[in-house]
């Protein structure tokens, strides 16, 4: 081998040929090292060993043909629009019998790239246009010098196509990545798999996944690096959970008088499922291990009063208790709540957020100075000059809109760890719950309150808006309240969704004589706090609002939900902010208004909201239709995004990847063994753990 070897670790400006320019557009692509780029997956294969032919006819499936340009075209549609077309023929045909137009919309820059006479390849999905067959927007590539070797990177193979970005061509990325693939030792690579886990060495699979002679070995060299990838992940997972149980806990857990005594106190039974997950966190606050525990649960099914029965018993056993919302709102919602629930107790309960500070004694007057019992708050609570000394339980609610940092500053430091239980209201499907929170323990609320109201979703056309307004109206007659959401603040010339901030006077004036007001995240936190107080107190009848609703706001009387543009929201996020109402005992309805132009695929995702109230369910259908997206993103979970594994289709993959990865911490709980030294660094290098941490 003529060129010098090089290692993952260096940077990409080292590889021969890269100007300044071809280094920044990998760059932004965020391939810094040869690691980087030799990663850089392909996200689809084309079979140019043998091309198809012309199709001739519509189709649902993109096609990959080959074809000479016979003709080019430009057009202009008015103003500054434009369309470049090029006409395409077989090449093994001479007459001009099938054809194929390519088309491209206001993309200035097609039309200098293309002439007569080239060879070219195209990707995409054919349409029929009286009798054209017509491809719109293909991917596209130009083929060039065909009888050279270089040729042979991008022809008569099974070609990768990989995602790239301006001034970076398809070709020369390929390019690139096959010349790299040759001038790196693949055969000495760590293979970051215990041994007997795959046949496949890391190098191995590296060049099949680019360049795979076929597609079974394609197929077992992405199977060794999703493995790789997955067990990568399990390891910080099962490391992370093998540090927690190893650091010094104690018991936080009271006799239950006082959790008994609020029990008694209120007007509604618990259900079974707030008993049975009650119990499970009452035998952690027991254990002198940190509990590290996920009340994960639909929306309504009881959270709060499980999450303030467990800080009852910390409180009782001596210890204080702190709850972290995400939000001011959802802050002193849990404040009043609290103060309410436990008047009968004579704690003292503490609010801390940006803009209040209040501590409220319950009951008997107690001592001024003593600190609150239960401490309530924002992320104000990371920044308290002087922090809870007894600490004993932490409880983070809406856990993902905080990140892995920000939950972890609340334990920092204390050399004895208080107990922490983290709750969700938005559902994680089963099949992902193990990877997302391999490191916690999961209780499930999966029965809702006797007294929530019923609620009946619809979808309906955007031209049913007049009909809606008199429904809403015919409500807030009745009594009740209504939340109008939309997707945007203010209109955007890139987007037509429907704004906020322009249907509010929309609104003002379908609705009077009742009194409609506006909430949005960019108003300051004093307005918003005034609108969400009158309208908690039935001053405002209508609150047109974007999805700053969405988390944690409980008005008993609002029984009405409006959603504009619903199509663009996700399935989980609506069934969040449909949430919002069915909280008292009226009957509630969620209308989803579609813009007519949505396709069938939106309007499928909107029936599932229309026949399912099950937050679980729901939430796997948005994972089938949207997959799994940046469900593991390192801010929110603290873990590296995945390149290649798809949680959904390998879940079998990634069984097998927590298998071993307990497996080996069982037997080798601080990765001393020399095999595992290799375990060791990667999980240190991951800097999210350091050799402190697990030692």
């Amino acid at each position: 081998m003529d060129q010098p070897l090089f290692t993952p670790d260096q940077p990409v400006a080292d590889l021969p040929g890269l100007g300044p320019a071809r280094v920044k557009s990998l760059e932004r692509l965020n391939l810094q090292t040869i690691g980087d780029l030799l990663t850089h997956y392909p996200r689809r294969y084309e079979d140019r060993r043998e091309f198809e032919g012309f199709p001739n006819a519509a189709g649902d499936k993109p096609v990959c043909v080959c074809g000479i340009v016979v003709s080019t075209a430009t057009k202009r549609l008015g103003g500054r629009r434009q369309m470049f077309e090029a006409v395409l023929q077989e090449p093994e045909r001479h007459a001009l019998s099938s054809l194929l137009t390519v088309r491209w919309f206001n993309l200035f820059y097609v039309s200098k790239i293309f002439a007569a006479g080239q060879r070219v390849v195209i990707y995409g999905k054919p349409k029929a246009q009286g009798a054209r067959i017509v491809i719109d927007h293909p991917e596209f590539e130009i083929i060039e010098n065909e009888d050279d070797e270089e040729s042979l990177i991008h022809l008569q193979r099974i070609t990768p196509v990989y995602a790239t970005t301006e001034g970076l061509s398809q070709r020369v990325l390929r390019g690139l990545i096959y010349r790299t693939l040759r001038s790196i030792d693949l055969e000495n690579l760590d293979t970051p798999l215990p041994a007997g886990m795959d046949p496949l060495t890391r190098g191995q699979a590296l060049r099949a996944i680019h360049f795979p002679e076929d597609d079974d070995q394609r197929e077992r060299a992405r199977r060794h690096l999703v493995l790789s990838e997955f067990f990568g992940l399990q390891m910080l997972i099962a490391a992370r959970r093998s540090r927690t149980v190893s650091r010094s806990g104690e018991s936080h857990c009271g006799p239950g008088i006082l959790l008994d005594k609020f029990h008694d106190s209120l007007p509604f039974p618990l259900t079974g499922a707030q008993w049975r997950t009650i119990n499970e966190i009452r035998g952690d606050l027991a254990a002198a291990r940190p509990m590290n525990r996920l009340l994960q649960g639909d929306v309504g099914a009881g959270k709060t009063l499980v999450a303030l029965s467990a800080m009852l018993l910390a409180v009782e056993a001596g210890f204080q208790a702190t709850l972290m919302a995400p939000t001011q709102i959802l802050a002193e919602q849990h404040y009043l709540v609290f103060s309410r629930w436990l008047a009968p107790l004579g704690l003292k309960i503490g609010l801390r957020t940006t803009n209040r500070r209040e501590e409220s004694t319950l009951g008997e007057l107690l001592d001024g100075n003593r600190e609150p019992d239960i401490l309530v708050g924002t992320h104000a609570l990371l920044f308290e000059k002087n922090p809870p000394a007894r600490l004993g339980l932490v409880v983070i609610d809406e856990q993902h809109k905080f990140g892995v940092l920000q939950r972890a500053a609340l334990t920092t430091g204390r050399k004895v760890l208080p107990d922490v239980l983290v709750m969700t209201a938005t559902p994680i499907p089963r099949t992902l719950a193990i990877t997302v929170y391999g490191d916690l323990d999961v209780s499930i609320l999966d029965e809702l309150p006797a007294n929530r109201g019923k609620i009946i979703t619809a979808v309906r056309p955007d031209s049913k808006m007049a009909d809606a307004g008199q429904f809403i109206l015919a409500q807030l007659a009745a009594g009740r309240q209504a939340y109008l959401v939309y997707p945007l603040i203010e209109e955007s010339e890139k987007l037509t969704a429907k704004a906020a901030t322009v249907r509010f006077e929309h609104w003002r004036e379908v609705l009077r004589p009742y009194r409609v007001e506006l909430l949005h995240g960019k108003m300051r936190p004093e307005e918003k706090d005034i609108v969400m107080r009158q309208f908690r107190d039935g001053e405002i009848h209508a609150l047109v609002s974007t999805t700053v609703i969405e988390v944690g706001i409980d008005v008993k009387n609002a029984n009405l939900m409006l959603i504009e543009n619903a199509e663009r929201f996700g399935l989980a996020q609506l069934h969040q902010l449909r949430g919002r109402i069915g909280r008292g005992e009226h009957k509630s309805y969620c209308l989803l208004m579609m813009d007519a132009r949505a396709g069938a695929e939106a309007v499928a995702k909107l029936r599932v909201l229309e026949e399912s109230g099950d937050g679980f369910a729901i939430a796997e259908a948005d994972l089938k239709l949207r997959g799994p997206g940046d469900i593991l993103g390192t801010a929110q979970s603290g873990l590296p995004p995945l390149k290649l594994g798809n949680l959904l289709l390998d879940a079998d993959l990634m069984s097998a990847a927590r298998r071993k990865a307990q497996e080996l911490f069982e037997s080798d709980p601080t990765l001393r063994r020399p095999e595992n030294q290799r375990f060791r660094v990667f999980i240190t290098e991951s800097k999210k753990l350091t050799l402190a941490q697990i030692s």
